[in-house]
């Protein structure tokens, strides 16, 4: 009797085994992606106007938020190039370079010379470098729901790609502590070297990742596929052909993620600059909304595997539309209790369902010859409204004597539109896996 390699056996049974391996690798992975963007996000307000925009004023901290920015308009072509990548070479290949590309340039930001050392070619640097960084998260959240969604038991496939979700919480959660504890040095260690200790500690979740990381294999669909020449060479154009309509509904549907960024960012300068609120406040209300959600997703994914996907993002986005309103309302009233029941029921509950669900739904629509690109181009044309929100609440509040109430109606109407998009969608949870996007 011949004995069987025992990786390909588990490969092709798709046994646990190799769905938690992947959850794992993609809950690392997406630690370290919002890790990293978001102590960029942190470090561009507290210290890149003194480091790289010295002597701008009100123009320097102008320019350091649209070094930020640059990453939201990167993403879309991060995301072409990776299901480039993840469509023909394979979904392990684009989670490993992803990783890497991150990592090394999170680093080297905390290796940059200053202003005052080179000049100009401080800033131009930075926002190579952070280009870079939005290449890489363009194509993480599709190449690890990919391999995640083929390798993960049928009826479970929700439960195991949401560990990739949870992983964006525990980065955002590490960058904040990681920044509260760089803020509190003196003024000349923190402009110094203290900014630049947080870039630095990502070696460590690059390290673990890559560990990880290489000792996935490549899921036995896109493997099947691949042996019977059925790859596609141009992914890209294979998707706008053959399913362009599901491009769309994966664009309008992200708008589900608008609430991620107009009630934690934008809830919090209103707070600040116009309430008058210590940011400490929504600081750690907005962790609360976090670390609550890592116990809610799992729940709403699992959930999605028994009820379906468009249920539990419908209810979410509804939920979402109704709440921002009392979460805004809170903030306006500088009511501290009520701000973190409407962080309670926006975060943990509204975005905690959709942003649970997203990534398998979207992921599940495609066909798996070009699933890493079909998610990944919607979903980064859809984050580039959601990168931009805070922006255009901003100046539709000032149009109307800084009032609170545009950013709820701007959340409420990108939620119902979701929804929308969602209800057009096919049913996708009890579809085996090789019928996907057929």
């Amino acid at each position: 009797m011949t004995t069987q390699d025992p990786t390909v056996l588990t490969r092709a049974t798709g046994v646990p085994s190799h769905g938690r391996r992947a959850s794992v690798a993609g809950f690392i992975g997406s630690a370290l992606e919002y890790y990293d963007m978001y102590i960029y996000a942190s470090a561009a307000t507290l210290v890149f106007t003194q480091v790289f925009f010295p002597d701008q004023g009100a123009t320097g901290l102008l320019l350091s938020l649209g070094t930020y920015g640059v990453a939201y308009v990167a993403r879309p072509l991060g995301g072409v190039l990776a299901g480039w990548i993840g469509d023909r070479f394979g979904r392990r290949s684009i989670m490993m370079l992803t990783l890497l590309v991150m990592g090394v340039a999170t680093f080297l930001i905390g290796c940059l010379p200053t202003y005052q050392t080179v000049g100009l070619w401080a800033p131009a640097m930075l926002v190579l470098l952070r280009i870079m960084q939005g290449l890489s998260v363009g194509g993480e959240a599709s190449g690890a729901t990919s391999l995640t969604l083929e390798h993960a038991p049928e009826g479970r496939r929700g439960l195991y790609t949401s560990w990739m979700v949870n992983g964006i919480w525990v980065g955002y959660i590490l960058a904040t502590l990681a920044f509260l504890g760089v803020a509190a040095l003196p003024e000349d260690a923190l402009y110094s070297w203290g900014w630049r200790v947080p870039f630095w500690a990502s070696a460590v979740l690059v390290i673990v990742g890559v560990i990880v990381r290489r000792a996935l294999v490549d899921p036995e669909a896109f493997v099947a596929e691949k042996e019977q020449g059925h790859i596609a060479k141009v992914p890209l154009g294979d998707v706008l052909k053959n399913q362009p309509g599901d491009v769309v509904r994966v664009i309008v549907a992200a708008l589900l993620l608008v609430i991620s960024s107009t009630v934690p960012v934008w809830g919090l300068a209103y707070a600040k600059n116009v309430v008058g609120i210590d940011p400490s406040v929504m600081l750690w209300a907005v962790v609360f909304g976090y670390a609550t959600a890592l116990i809610s997703q799992p729940l709403f994914a699992a959930l999605s595997d028994r009820i379906g996907r468009k249920p539990v993002l419908i209810g979410g986005n509804l939920l979402g539309a109704v709440t921002v309103w009392q979460f805004f309302w809170a903030v306006g009233s500088a009511d501290v209790l009520m701000i973190y029941v409407g962080i309670f029921l926006t975060i943990t509950l509204s975005l905690g369902a959709t942003n649970a669900v997203y990534p398998v739904f979207f992921s599940e629509m495609f066909n798996v010859r070009f699933r890493v690109t079909g998610m990944a181009v919607g979903l980064q044309l859809g984050l580039v409204l959601t990168g931009f929100s805070p922006s255009i609440i901003q100046a539709w509040s000032d149009a109307t004597g800084a009032s609170w109430w545009p950013a709820a109606l701007y959340t409420s109407i990108a939620c119902v539109l979701s929804a929308i998009s969602v209800a057009t969608s096919r049913e996708t949870f009890r579809t085996p896996l090789r019928e996907l996007g057929r």
